[in-house]
This record gives C-alpha cells, sequence and structure tokens, in this order.
C-alpha cells in the first residue's frame, strides 16, 4: 500500500508519470508504479503507459486505472519506419522507445511528468522539483556517442558535468517544448526526424533522450538544477526477489534498483534476427565523468570485474567533458 504523502507535499508540483512499455515488461510494471506512489514525494496524477496494443498490456491498465496509450498513435511514425539496425544488431524499437518519451508534452496533463523505465523500481523517497529548481539524477560514465549527437543535434557541446541516463527523468512541458522547437528551426525539420537524420547509424548507442533534454535544461541555467548522484543497482534475480527486507537492505546505499534483462537483437546474414543474452553492462564504448561513481552501476562494476573489459576509460572532473580513449568492446546490452 503506498505510504501516505508528508504534508510539505502539497507545496510540491503535482507530475503526471509517464512509462513506455512491452509486453517483456508485464511483471515489473505492477512494481514500478507502486513504488513510485510510495516513493515519489509530489501528488501524482495520472499514470499513462504508451505501449503496442496488446491484449494483454490493455488489460492490465485496465485493472490497475492507468491510462493506456497506443504507441502507434503518438507520432507520424512508427517502430517500423525507424531501420535502425547493422549487420550485427537491431535498435529500433529501442530508439522508438526515446521518442516516444520525448512526445510526454502531448500525453500528459500536468506541467511536470516523470519518465521512468519500466523495469526499475524506486526504493528511497524522491523529490524530482522545489523551490523553482529541478533534480536530476546523475551517474560517472556515458556513451561518448550520446555527447557528439547532443552536439550536433543542438549546436553546443553537453555542458553537464555527469552523465544524465540514470533510468528516470523529470520532465517540464514547457521547457521540453522549447527543446524541440530549437531543433526544429536549427535544421528545418521536425524534431524526430532530426534526430533520425543527425543519427550516427554505424553506432549501437546512438542517442539518450536523458543525456539531450537534460543538458538542454542544465545549458540554459544550471542554478536551477540540482545534480544528485542515482545510486542505482542492477538485479539479476527477478523483481519477485525484493522483499521488504531486501528493500530496506538496498536502501542503505541505493536509491533504485533495475531489473534489466540485458537483451539485444542480433541479426545473422541471410536470417532474421535473434535474441541473444548480452552480458549485463555491455556497450559499445564509455566515458567516465566526473565523481567515484562507486555505486552508479553495480551491474557495470560485477561486468568489468569479471574480465569482459580489461581497461577503464580514464576519470574526469571539472564542468568540461575531454575527449578520451574509449574502451571498445561489443554487446548487445541496453544503456
Amino acid at each position: 500500500m503506498p505510504k501516505p504523502k508528508a504534508a510539505g507535499a502539497a507545496a510540491l508540483p503535482r507530475i503526471d508519470v509517464l512509462i513506455p512499455a512491452i509486453e517483456k515488461d508485464l511483471p515489473t510494471l505492477p512494481h514500478v508504479i507502486r513504488a513510485a506512489r510510495a516513493q515519489v514525494r509530489h501528488p501524482i496524477g495520472e499514470i499513462v503507459i504508451v505501449a503496442p496494443r496488446k491484449d494483454a498490456i490493455v488489460s492490465l491498465c485496465r485493472e490497475h486505472g492507468w491510462r493506456f496509450v497506443d504507441e502507434n498513435t503518438v507520432l507520424p511514425l512508427t517502430k517500423k519506419d525507424i531501420h535502425y539496425r547493422s549487420a550485427r544488431w537491431e535498435r529500433s524499437g529501442w530508439l522508438f522507445q526515446q521518442l516516444l518519451k520525448l512526445s510526454g508534452d502531448k500525453l500528459c496533463s500536468a506541467d511536470f511528468f516523470l519518465v521512468i523505465d519500466a523495469d526499475t523500481v524506486l526504493i528511497r523517497p524522491h523529490t524530482f522539483r522545489s523551490g523553482g529548481r529541478t533534480t536530476f539524477y546523475t551517474r560517472s560514465w556515458t556513451q561518448p556517442e550520446y555527447l557528439r549527437m547532443h552536439e550536433r543535434l543542438m549546436g553546443r557541446k553537453a555542458a553537464a558535468p555527469r552523465s544524465l541516463v540514470t533510468h528516470y527523468m523529470l520532465f517540464e512541458k514547457a521547457k521540453l517544448r522549447d527543446m524541440k522547437r530549437d531543433i526544429e528551426m536549427r535544421h528545418g525539420m521536425s524534431w524526430h526526424r532530426a534526430i533520425l537524420t543527425k543519427l550516427n547509424r554505424s553506432q549501437q548507442f546512438g542517442f539518450s533522450e536523458y543525456e539531450t533534454y537534460g543538458n538542454y535544461v542544465y545549458s540554459r541555467n544550471p542554478a536551477a538544477v540540482r545534480l544528485r548522484p542515482a545510486l542505482n543497482r542492477a538485479l539479476h534475480d527477478g523483481v519477485r526477489s525484493l522483499t521488504p527486507e531486501r528493500t530496506r537492505q538496498l536502501a542503505a546505499k541505493h536509491r533504485s534498483v533495475s531489473f534489466h534483462e540485458r537483451k539485444g537483437y542480433v541479426r545473422k546474414a541471410g536470417a532474421s534476427a535473434r535474441r541473444i543474452e548480452a552480458p549485463a553492462g555491455a556497450g559499445s564504448a564509455r566515458r567516465t565523468l566526473g565523481g567515484s561513481g562507486r555505486a552508479d552501476d553495480a551491474g557495470r562494476t560485477a561486468f568489468l570485474r569479471g574480465g569482459a573489459a580489461k581497461r577503464r576509460p580514464p576519470a574526469f572532473a571539472g564542468p568540461r567533458l575531454a575527449a578520451c580513449a574509449a574502451v571498445r568492446r561489443g554487446g548487445g546490452g541496453r544503456r
């Protein structure tokens, strides 16, 4: 049962919650939303689930009173129109769900909406907006192509001293609209077409909605943004393992946990795509940013210790992100 909001919650802005999902997310989705209601200190308005029109998803939304939105009605394109793949991997759906998140200003009624990944459970109280400032949760590493894409899209380097890719983020509808308008004016086309046009399709991790929007907001007024470490923990034994006692233990060191399946599409020449399991934390390249990040991504740390990667990217300090020699390795894991 959700905890009652603190007395000060009335002074915090009401927020909606937006979650893109697919059928594989059905086991975790009720836990994600229950935790959001319990741990987010803001009054919560609508829960909006953007997903394929599948009977199981529609039925779950109806059962819990969540608003279902057919993902194919949101944009003038669908996943089938994106074609973001190589001979080895398929990322069209991964990119499509990011475009859906950036469409939240059309889907939500509140001035602010929280986007949270459908496999991430909050285990500590969170405040995302207070005193005229927005709180972004951060980690110490990012995919270098996210930053290169940001510069191509926005015409300037990413300004935040740490990565803003941490499985959930508060969006302000007015600022999101401003960002999309700026993109359209700069490139002379719709914002989603500009993203697809500027995307480096040879890179498996080519764009981040969180990195792009977060850096846009931060660059406009850094003083209006709080940066706090995400302290996310990746778990691999299923959401049913998250008992109240284990939640209390994890919350001593972490703010959230994620139940990543770590699956990616691998394509074979002359054959249709097949799904395989990718190593936890696998990626094409990573850049380490300012801060220790010791608890930012436990799954990534375990993967590095396991010997799959022998070198770490150099560390960074300060607000500017210098170039580095990235660690190159294959993999189909999620960011």
